[in-house]
């Protein structure tokens, strides 16, 4: 498969997953050092305070992105880096203090980027939320979107002199899971609330959207990162790829109950429409009054022409998906499809996530014959068990045979008619993996953790292969 000419190859990093400088240069606290800090909330107790130290070797690993020949690198800023906040603010207007420190980091970094000819895809919130918003109600505080809004505005006035590409926020489906317990802040609310709470994550996304417009120079474009499991049909027949369509109009926004192979709740494929429909179309799913009822959130006028304000691209993270058949049973025929579990021992990452690159090929061609909009793939890839080899090197065979399967995949996507604009792979560097810790390795590079020395493996020269070869191989 040969992309088009102008297609967009990169790798994908997050803040406080590498950058560790955790005390350092007046941050302040966010809700993951909270949390990771906090006895039992993530693997072996690791945390982010030291991760990769990329904050002090961030020259090193441009140094090293370079020679890898990765030409769009994808990173986020730290909310907390930039902007403090006094906790004993009370009542009114919350504005942050400017952290000059901060900002020269980022300086810094962009500046290294270009000197290198790597282009900067900024993502401005990847779930290191300030400690201080959220106990002033954090993502449950509609007002949320004005200190999102405020940091938006800093951020761009500041670098969009040099940045063009700007993701506002990273997978709103996981910023919500910080209030079903599985994610920081680690709080668990009612069906109503995290309605309520997802109404307060697309108007920050309409508001974020706005700040660039207002402040960004001519030929920036935005969009979000997106996530959830890509569902996809069993087969190619014709009876499957209409189930496939059907299982897209369901959708559940708290996870009632959870299967690790069907999905469920916010993560379920379905339930892109929930999110996306509001952003796109300015209203929520035709359905969403009769599947939530009096837990709907309250919408105030003028919310969803903020929450559709619009944007240039569609960014969808795809790591797995649901296999989707004809329905298989009476129970299943009204709904109009079926969740085929996989057999066991389906082939699985080091995560224990189900490797199904078909749901590259469907899933994107869904959102753009749905949304019209280019779409980028701003996260793939996957955790596997990586270690040094006698040799000196890294022969992460699994990582190869994996990407080329989901690239193959997408390639199929462009055929078909979707207008597929980038990959970004995700991740550059082994890094902290949140709740995870140190115990999924996802980079194309080998991060030892102790030492903190860099390898790349044998993926990392693969895809430089892939970028200087425009994926034909």
């Amino acid at each position: 498969m040969t992309f088009p000419k102008d297609f967009i190859w990169g790798a994908a990093t997050a803040s406080y997953q590498i950058e560790g400088a955790a005390n350092e240069d007046g941050r302040q606290e966010s809700v993951w050092d909270a949390f990771s800090h906090t006895p039992g909330k993530t693997k072996f107790g690791a945390t982010g305070d030291i991760a990769c130290d990329h904050y002090h070797r961030y020259k090193e690993d441009i140094e090293l992105f370079s020679e890898l020949g990765i030409p769009n690198y994808r990173f986020s800023v730290a909310w907390p880096r930039v902007l403090s906040y006094d906790s004993d603010t009370k009542g009114g207007a919350i504005h942050g203090i400017v952290n000059q420190k901060g900002l020269d980091f980022y300086d810094r970094l962009i500046d290294a980027l270009l000197e290198k000819n790597i282009t900067p895809w900024l993502t401005l919130f990847h779930w290191d939320l300030p400690l201080v918003l959220e106990r002033k109600g954090g993502w449950r505080n509609r007002d949320v979107r004005y200190w999102a809004g405020e940091y938006t505005e800093l951020i761009v006035k500041k670098f969009g002199d040099r940045v063009k590409n700007f993701f506002t926020l990273n997978e709103m489906p996981c910023i919500l899971g910080g209030y079903m317990g599985w994610m920081a802040p680690g709080l668990e609310l009612s069906r109503r609330e995290l309605l309520n709470t997802v109404h307060n994550i697309l108007l920050t996304q309409g508001t974020m959207v706005q700040a660039i417009r207002a402040n960004a120079s001519e030929g920036t474009k935005v969009g979000l990162a997106h996530c959830g499991f890509a569902n996809f049909p069993a087969t190619d027949s014709a009876e499957d790829i209409a189930a496939f369509e059907k299982s897209m109009d369901i959708f559940e926004s708290a996870p009632e109950s959870w299967h690790p192979q069907k999905g469920s709740g916010i993560l379920y494929g379905g339930s892109l429409h929930y999110w996306c429909d509001p952003i796109y179309f300015g209203s929520y799913p035709k359905d969403a009054d009769k599947t939530f009822g009096s837990d709907m959130p309250e919408i105030l006028d003028g919310d969803m022409k903020i929450i559709s304000s619009p944007v240039d691209f569609h960014g969808q993270n795809i790591y797995e998906g649901i296999a989707i058949c004809a329905p298989t049973s009476e129970k299943d025929k009204e709904q109009g499809f079926s969740v085929k579990e996989f057999p066991y021992g389906y082939p699985t990452t080091g995560a224990k996530w189900n490797i199904t690159p078909r749901s590259m090929h469907h899933f994107t061609k869904h959102i753009y014959d749905r949304y019209k909009k280019p779409v980028i793939i701003s996260e793939n890839g996957l955790s596997t068990s990586d270690y040094i080899s006698p040799d000196g090197k890294i022969h992460d065979t699994l990582r190869i045979d994996f990407t080329n399967a989901y690239l193959n995949e997408l390639g199929k996507s462009i055929q078909d008619g979707a207008d597929i604009r980038g990959y970004f792979h995700w991740s550059i560097l082994d890094n902290f993996e949140w709740a995870r810790g140190y115990t999924e390795r996802f980079g194309l590079v080998h991060v030892d953790y102790t030492s903190l020395k860099r390898t790349p493996k044998d993926s990392a020269y693969w895809y430089r292969d892939v970028i200087k070869n425009n994926g034909t191989m």
